[in-house]
């Protein structure tokens, strides 16, 4: 293939909606210390701006409880740590206000292993209370203007019934009233969305309910997985990835923006699968469907893609000790960085404006985008394809139009050989207690190594050069002009 860059036709600025906000577990985990320097690290390198996760109410957190006279009362002290952390590393949270505190709840049905309570309030009034009361608060100790600056978003997945949401769709569109409405008492400026839906679901219900009963709505959130097939076996989840249309996601976002319009759209949950057991995440693999997917909606005016999630500290179905078990996070247990990290460090090259590509031949795995910041070049590549489907290695062929200097090309890679430490955990013996030493081994492994290329100059103002890239794969290409 031969791609063919034109440096100088700029196609808009690049919007790197990709690190507004990042996943994680429920909110407990955010009071330790492990945690906290993994997200500081992302924080640093990946430039997440916001963290959203489940369960800021459920009982682990001790936000609401019931005395002897039957009168709720209210602590949000450990909600208050974990705020002051992400402020001090310089980043904000996306709160999702679930579960039902135990207060609150019609009944005992929960999910996972830390027991979030799905069911509806007995009392959506007391359910109104809480939020008013915790908005109230939150305004209180952190201001306005700070306060203003984050997003309330109703829940979770409430359309997956019985899994996240006991109730109905009405009796949902009846807790986002109640929590809009107390949390636009406190302060009109500050924003509130749902429905949080899997499979970009009940956007234009949501909208609908809104208009017609003048509940205020800032923006729609929603989720997307190729497969949406939760807490499957890896087997059979690997069946589903591979029965999923190659770049589907891609198609649902533009229903999703259409549908949610003129209202700005947050995908506050996304990944390759929505299995935590899922071994495609620990590989090159999730770092090539990473960069295809983003390459795919680069252009796309999204508020937050909100990757799922940045590390394996994780509750859900209980902390695995494995150092690779198959978990969301872009970081294991112990802090290294995943492939699937590296994509991101990779992504983050895009600066500067978005430049005209064009290839002599359609590719059913090869997906590129590239960017010009004024002093260099940045061209990104994947090689991706479903699971059990065709992929090859690929010849690419590179011709940079327009371009007088050249100092410097440098590649990138991550692959199979490169920035892949599950591979060398498994040369290992795949221990599942790793040494101090071994994990210092394993972070070494995962960094990516830089290697400058040649490139010939074929004109005045071009210039070429090649490269090899792997199937499932990532190559990033550098190019040094000033």
């Amino acid at each position: 293939m031969i791609i063919t860059i034109f440096p100088q036709h700029k196609l808009g600025k690049i919007s790197k909606f990709w690190t507004k906000c990042v996943g994680s577990c429920h909110a407990a985990t955010a009071l330790r210390e492990d945690w906290r320097n993994q997200l500081r690290k992302c924080r640093q390198e990946l430039g997440f701006e916001y963290v959203r996760f489940h369960g800021w109410l459920n009982d682990d957190m001790s936000v609401c409880f019931r005395n002897d006279e039957g009168k709720l009362w209210f602590s949000f002290f450990n909600m208050d740590s974990i705020i002051d952390f992400l402020l001090d590393i310089g980043m904000k949270p996306f709160i999702e206000l679930s579960f039902m505190p135990e207060a609150l709840a019609s009944g005992t049905k929960t999910v996972f292993h830390y027991k979030g309570n799905i069911t509806p309030p007995k009392s959506y009034e007391e359910w109104g209370q809480l939020i008013e009361e915790l908005a109230r608060h939150l305004v209180k100790r952190y201001g306005k203007n700070e306060v203003r600056e984050w997003f309330f978003e109703v829940w979770n997945e409430p359309n997956l019934k019985d899994f996240f949401w006991a109730g109905t769709m009405e009796e949902y569109f009846e807790l986002y009233k109640h929590a809009a409405f107390a949390i636009k008492k406190v302060d009109s400026e500050l924003k509130v969305g749902g429905p949080a839906s899997a499979i970009d679901a009940w956007i234009p219900e949501l909208k609908e309910f809104c208009t017609k009963n003048g509940v205020p709505i800032d923006f729609i959130s929603t989720h997307q997985y190729p497969t949406d097939l939760a807490f499957s076996t890896s087997s059979n989840m690997e069946e589903a990835m591979a029965k999923a249309k190659r770049g589907e996601l891609a198609d649902r976002v533009k229903k999703a923006l259409s549908e949610a319009y003129p209202l700005p759209v947050y995908y506050t949950e996304w990944n390759n699968s929505p299995s935590p057991r899922d071994p495609y995440h620990d590989i090159p693999y999730d770092a090539a469907f990473i960069v295809k997917t983003i390459i795919d909606i680069v252009d796309l005016p999204l508020g937050c893609y909100s990757y799922w999630t940045f590390t394996d500290i994780f509750e859900e179905c209980g902390q695995s000790s494995l150092p690779f078990h198959g978990g969301f996070g872009l970081l294991n247990i112990h802090g290294i960085p995943k492939p699937s990290y590296r994509a991101f460090q990779i992504l983050n090259k895009l600066n500067g404006e978005r430049v005209e590509i064009k290839t002599d031949e359609e590719s059913e795995t090869i997906d590129c985008v590239a960017a010009n910041d004024g002093e260099k070049i940045v061209l990104i590549v994947s090689n991706h394809n479903v699971p059990l489907s065709p992929i090859k290695t690929e010849n690419i062929k590179v011709i940079v139009e327009g371009l007088k200097n050249c100092h410097t090309v440098v590649i990138e890679r991550i692959d199979e050989y490169n920035a892949n430490p599950k591979r060398k955990w498994v040369e290992m013996g795949s221990p599942e207690y790793l040494t101090k030493e071994q994990i210092e081994e394993l972070i070494k492994v995962s960094e990516i190594k830089k290697e400058q290329i040649s490139c010939e100059r074929i004109s005045e103002e071009a210039v070429k050069f090649e490269f090899d890239i792997l199937p499932h794969s990532v190559v990033a290409i550098t190019i040094n002009y000033k």
